[in-house]
């Protein structure tokens, strides 16, 4: 029952809300999670953008998305994730290490986080912002030079919300731009439906944070 009634949230979202961005093309829908791509402007990248709908409060999806340090256990090819200085509540920088895949060289950023949420919607926009010197480059990996996510988490009827997730990245080096186009749907895939299984834990579920409104 659970499963049927997140499949008709899912369904009745993606039908109500995305038909006016048609720029984006939808790349797989399973598990109620959906993976869009498209040509990004002034990028022979293209850009991602993955949706679906978690039983969760807004604290909850909020906790466990500040939780940094939990990345390697549940996002994709996160080899290590650190909070380097946590500036206020809602803003901290942040520094991840990416598992490549043979034969290319492992990948690090740094990016600035900053939240923000809209009082009267309660929808809350999280975005990462690329700053590639503010650490030393790390031995042996390939320091990311060009870097942009945006989580958006909108809440729904019945105790779920909405999330959405948007990345744009250059990986830099000598990996061929074709192959990157290849796997960035694999990626925000599998970490939504390990997302699913992490935010059912307490800690998350039981989340109440003073500068979010529920």
């Amino acid at each position: 029952m659970h499963s049927i009634k997140l499949g008709i949230i899912a369904i009745s979202f993606l039908v109500g809300f995305f038909p006016v961005q048609n720029d984006w093309e939808l790349q797989k829908f399973e598990q109620g999670i959906a993976v869009y791509t498209r040509v990004a402007e002034n990028s022979k990248y293209k850009e991602l953008k993955s949706v679906a709908q978690y039983k969760a409060s807004l604290s909850a999806m909020v906790a466990l998305i500040n939780d940094r340090p939990s990345y390697t256990k549940w996002v994709y090819r996160c080899g290590e994730s650190e909070i380097l200085k946590r500036i206020s509540d809602t803003e901290l920088m942040h520094h991840q290490t990416v598992v490549a895949p043979w034969p290319a060289d492992n990948r690090d950023f740094v990016v600035n986080v900053k939240l923000t949420q809209d009082l009267k919607t309660k929808v809350i926009t999280i975005n990462s912002t690329c700053k590639p010197d503010y650490i030393p480059h790390k031995k042996n990996h390939v320091r990311i030079t060009e870097f942009r996510a945006k989580w958006i988490l909108t809440p729904l009827p019945g105790g779920y919300v909405n999330v959405e997730y948007q990345l744009l990245v250059n990986p830099g080096g000598n990996v061929p731009a074709w192959l990157v186009n290849m796997a960035v749907i694999d990626g925000p895939f599998e970490t939504g439906v390990n997302m699913r299984e992490w935010i059912k834990k307490e800690v998350y579920q039981k989340a109440k944070l003073s500068y979010i409104v529920d």
